[in-house]
């Protein structure tokens, strides 16, 4: 498992790099966000740990970048705990947010975490295209699992992380009420990380898109006022 870990303080990274190759990690490190995009540039990583504040650009900025071509797993570092900067990283890509100081073996285990739990389940941008592999053909949504990409009467939806994940849930519950802390659980590797109002700005962009691929579409998915949300195909 070959880990990316960019963070500019030199005793916090000298003690991640060690605690990581203690657990059979690969590490490659960068002292600033330019230096962690050439790298993942010229190879692939598996995960990524981003510090926030890096002298050259945020680590927000990096995980923003990185998303453009990839879905690699991503763990936040960062000295601040406010909630709007917390759940600005999960909604920009993030998998989850740890404020300093922490403890190295807790870093190992959200990794372990995040990688059980994600299982790399996101879906790469790419050029909108019939799916290949679609389950349920006919019906407004498809899945296709091996691209990761749902398809709104054939046209792809680009969809962040997060968004094919809550999508994802309602492909496979419908017609049935899913409440905000359901959709946390099964969409975000740490659900305490973000609360309700997430679900509900996600969701609005989501219907967003369904519109944009089909007009009225965005009512496939429906709101039950004070139980939740479900999917009506």
């Amino acid at each position: 498992m070959h880990i990316l870990l960019v963070e500019d303080e030199p005793a916090i990274a000298d003690t991640l790099v060690y605690a990581l190759k203690t657990e059979c990690f690969e590490v490659h490190h960068a002292l600033t966000g330019q230096a962690a995009l050439d790298a993942f540039a010229a190879q692939p990583f598996d995960f990524a740990i981003l510090d926030i504040g890096l002298p050259d650009m945020t680590g927000l900025e990096v995980c923003k970048k990185l998303r453009e071509t990839s879905a690699v797993p991503v763990l936040f570092l960062t000295a601040r705990d406010g909630e709007v900067d917390r759940i600005l990283g999960l909604e920009l890509g993030g998998d989850d947010y740890v404020t300093k100081p922490f403890s190295p073996r807790e870093i190992v285990a959200r990794i372990r975490a995040i990688l059980r739990r994600a299982q790399n389940n996101r879906p790469f941008p790419t050029p909108a295209a019939p799916a290949a592999n679609p389950e349920n053909p006919g019906a407004p949504l498809q899945n296709d699992p091996h691209a990761m990409r749902i398809h709104c009467h054939g046209s792809a939806l680009d969809l962040t992380a997060h968004e094919y994940k809550l999508l994802l849930v309602f492909l496979k519950n419908p017609r049935r009420v899913l409440s905000r802390d359901q959709l946390l659980d099964h969409a975000w590797a740490d659900p305490g990380a973000v609360t309700d109002r997430t679900i509900d700005a996600h969701i609005k962009s989501i219907r967003a898109k369904l519109r944009s691929a089909k007009a009225g579409a965005e009512d496939l998915i429906q709101t039950r006022r004070g139980l939740g949300y479900f999917f009506q195909p």
